[in-house]
């Protein structure tokens, strides 16, 4: 399948089968592949207009942010560590650094000088390697692991910082979920080239029950697939995006009741 840069360049990509079922990768990986988060839409940044559209979309970041927190609270404990692998402009970590113990790593220069000003409890590391092995209860990458080629590095990086039966909590897209089968090569999930990897329901669980990881749960994200199908219209440059979007994006999570195939799914990974 080829792909468009929809977001920012324009440029065409191809996606390729890996030799895991349901994994695929971006081809060719840029060598300058920074230059592909150089937007100021890239990250994400509230305009506090008051407006009903900010409104809404803080209600949903709110109800979103909870979510996340809650699965940390369901199979972990209070004080607990907590890293927050890519954690962005900081949101996350906000939310859940007055109850647990927290770490944030984020490479962006733009999203860490963000995330400084927000965060009064969080330890914002230089590199997953300033904290000691067998240190952590939790890793979260709230769609993350999808930007990262070197997985199986991290990955191990991540099995030693983790404490023995420590969490790995891993949100990523889902390539056979309807929206995405609806879309196609518009599916906004896709996110040529800063997204490296795309991973089917299928696919990750082959990855992560593995000798090292077994997977505990799988939990929807269900506002993504209300967000990514609206940007998904707005790639197809339909006026009415928000409603037409709502629309598919309801209808997909409606479908992944019966087929649990939703457009965001949230893995809980156990350290063996």
């Amino acid at each position: 399948m080829h792909i468009k840069d929809h977001f920012l360049t324009k440029e065409e990509f191809e996606i390729k089968e890996t030799e895991i079922p349901g994994i695929k990768k971006t081809w060719p990986v840029p060598s300058q592949l920074n230059r592909y988060y150089q937007s100021p839409k890239y990250i994400s940044h509230s305009q506090d207009s008051g407006g009903l559209k900010e409104r809404i979309y803080k209600f949903a970041q709110s109800f979103n942010l909870n979510y996340k927190r809650n699965i940390i609270a369901t199979h972990s404990f209070k004080n607990a560590s907590v890293l927050d692998y890519g954690c962005g402009a900081g949101e996350f970590l906000k939310t859940i650094e007055d109850e647990f113990i927290t770490y944030g790593y984020e490479p962006s220069s733009i999203a860490r000088s963000a995330t400084e000003k927000k965060l009064k409890k969080t330890t914002l590391l230089e590199s997953i390697q300033d904290l000691p092995d067998n240190s952590l209860d939790v890793i979260t990458l709230w769609h993350v692991l999808e930007h990262i080629e070197n997985q199986e590095d991290i990955l191990q990086q991540f099995h030693n910082k983790l404490k023995d039966n420590g969490l790995l909590i891993i949100a990523l897209p889902n390539h056979t979920s309807y929206d995405a089968q609806f879309y196609k090569s518009f599916w906004a999930a896709y996110d040529v080239p800063r997204h490296l990897y795309h991973f089917s329901k299928l696919g990750a669980e082959v990855k992560f029950n593995s000798p090292q990881w077994k997977i505990k749960t799988i939990k929807p994200l269900l506002l993504d697939a209300i967000y990514i199908s609206i940007l998904s219209e707005k790639y197809k440059k339909n006026p009415f995006a928000a409603l037409t979007g709502g629309v598919i994006g309801t209808i997909s999570n409606i479908k992944a009741l019966k087929s649990n195939e939703f457009s965001s799914l949230v893995y809980v990974i156990e350290k063996k």
